[in-house]
């Protein structure tokens, strides 16, 4: 399938949309202008991934893609670089990350791609620098602690099994409540970040994604909290005026909907 002439189409819709005589918002955007539409753009098309809309998946792909179009318009006018420049070289990054299939190198495991594409990844970018380097700190936390544990295991720091990070858990839980009963909110803060930091590391070893092991727990919680204020409601009461034995109930009621 050639997927030029979309691409073409989609290139010459935003120049004339940042041409003199174009779209007055459209000319009026600068990078800095972007960054939040670009972080929004992100967050709903991984809503769209959790769903079986295929057209909802496509429109929010088209709109990250729409970033990209957009800084590379910018960029164009400034006399940088163009679309073709990002896609070229993102071609041949692939290309050079992938010896495996394009120059004869053996990695025929998926945890040997990672490794070697680290590998690589490092050599290009400064072999000093730490693996870790490339984990931008503007992520979000969990994200954050997810990517830093991973890159720590590419490198060969990780533990040998799920023991480790089970017994690491219970240190962690142990220390935080020696923290709370001292009544030293600093070391609280400090015990809750590695209790999380650990809970993250046992999901990786588990197979399970952190992020959106927590979104579907959020997901949930907001399902059932939704249940627990229409049945009050329902029954004519306040929420704040109901005890906590009624509420529960409310909630068991909730859990049962959701098996």
């Amino acid at each position: 399938m050639d997927n030029a002439p979309g691409i073409a189409r989609l290139l010459d819709v935003m120049r004339r949309l940042r041409a003199p005589d174009g779209c007055a918002w459209d000319r009026a955007q600068t990078l800095p202008d972007l960054k939040p539409c670009l972080l929004e753009e992100a967050y709903e098309l991984l809503e769209a991934m959790a769903s079986d809309d295929i057209p909802h998946h496509v429109e929010e792909l088209g709109d990250v893609l729409l970033q990209v179009v957009f800084q590379c318009q910018i960029r164009e006018e400034e006399g940088r670089f163009n679309f073709d420049t990002v896609a070229a070289a993102l071609a041949e990054k692939l290309i050079r990350r992938h010896p495996h299939v394009f120059a004869g190198a053996d990695a025929a495991t998926p945890d040997a791609v990672l490794r070697q594409w680290e590998r690589l990844k490092k050599e290009e970018k400064d072999g000093a620098r730490s693996a870790l380097a490339g984990v931008p700190k503007s992520l979000p936390a969990l994200l954050r602690a997810q990517r830093v544990q991973g890159k720590a295991k590419n490198s060969g720091f990780d533990w040998p099994d799920r023991s480790g990070p089970d017994k690491k858990i219970d240190e962690e839980l142990r220390e935080l409540r020696e923290a709370v009963a001292k009544d030293d909110k600093a070391a609280v803060e400090h015990e809750v970040g590695d209790v999380l930091f650990s809970i993250v590391n046992l999901c990786r070893f588990l197979g399970v994604d952190a992020e959106a092991a927590l979104q579907s727990a959020n997901a949930r919680f907001s399902r059932r909290f939704g249940h627990v204020e229409r049945s009050a409601q329902r029954d004519g009461k306040n929420m704040r005026d109901c005890p906590l034995e009624e509420l529960d109930a409310y909630w068991e009621e909730a859990k049962k909907q959701d098996n």
